[in-house]
């Protein structure tokens, strides 16, 4: 099983993942990238796995299903180019042999879902949209800190080898920031390392791991006492009991931060 991660945009990867015979795609914002990988290496696309109704996760959609005749999968709860199978918490879609499971995972849109492969080979693999990223986690557009939260809490609650398949190359922006709230965290400056290199040879510095993203990931640590005193001495009225509040300032922060 193959994994690829197409960039587009100015900062976005449609994940493709093949079998050498057949693919599926995830969130393809643009057609053009896809088309060329699947001519390129001889695929035929299978089915088209949507997480979020924005723009650039969906704006390829209509040319790949005519192109390809792709099944499309998508959160019930959100306008997707239709037509499109509808899916909710618990439901999977079977796609090039394996079962993918959705998950709900509402905060940077109110009906965002994610697709989580547990017997993928290499390892599970998690494609979480906007809701999650390497060492942050997506704006809350449409949903409150509170659905965030638990959002997150359920995808780290994901075996420790998840690739964490993200939607966006944010990952040297969110370290910045990361070391902003934990300076002292020495696994956070390790990576850190490892991913300006990365970039700086013009790779990608994902799919992360879900081991690495609760060492170093504030969205993913506000329980951490260091990282709740660190979002109470940006909002003093934080209650740094509440995991909902201290993200809710985290992600306040993080909003303004350069």
């Amino acid at each position: 099983m193959n994994l690829l991660a197409l960039p587009a945009f100015a900062d976005n990867y449609l994940w493709l993942l093949h079998d050498a015979h057949e693919a599926v795609v995830v969130d393809p914002g643009q057609a053009e990238p896809v088309l060329q990988a699947l001519q390129e290496r001889g695929l035929r696309l299978q089915a088209i796995l949507v997480t979020h109704h924005h723009g650039d996760h969906v704006g390829g959609v209509e040319t790949l299903r005519q192109a390809t005749g792709a099944t499309v999968y998508g959160p019930a709860r959100e306008a997707i180019p239709a037509p499109f199978v509808p899916l909710a918490q618990g439901q999977t879609v079977q796609a090039l042999g394996y079962s993918f499971t959705v998950l709900d995972v509402p905060g940077h849109t109110a009906g965002h879902i994610a697709y989580f492969c547990a017997q993928a080979e290499g390892g599970p693999l998690l494609f979480c949209g906007d809701t999650l990223f390497s060492g942050g986690c997506g704006r809350l557009f449409e949903g409150t800190a509170a659905q965030m939260q638990a959002s997150l809490d359920q995808l780290a609650a994901l075996p420790d080898d998840t690739r964490v398949c993200c939607a966006h190359e944010y990952t040297l922006a969110n370290l910045k920031f990361a070391r902003a709230v934990e300076p002292g965290n020495g696994e956070l400056l390790h990576y850190s390392a490892q991913c300006e290199t990365l970039r700086a040879q013009g790779l990608p510095t994902l799919p992360s791991r879900m081991t690495l993203e609760r060492a170093i990931n504030p969205f993913l640590r506000t329980r951490v006492p260091t990282v709740a005193a660190a979002a109470a001495g940006f909002a003093p009225s934080t209650d740094t009991r509440d995991a909902a509040a201290v993200l809710a300032a985290l992600r306040e922060w993080k909003n303004g931060f350069r």
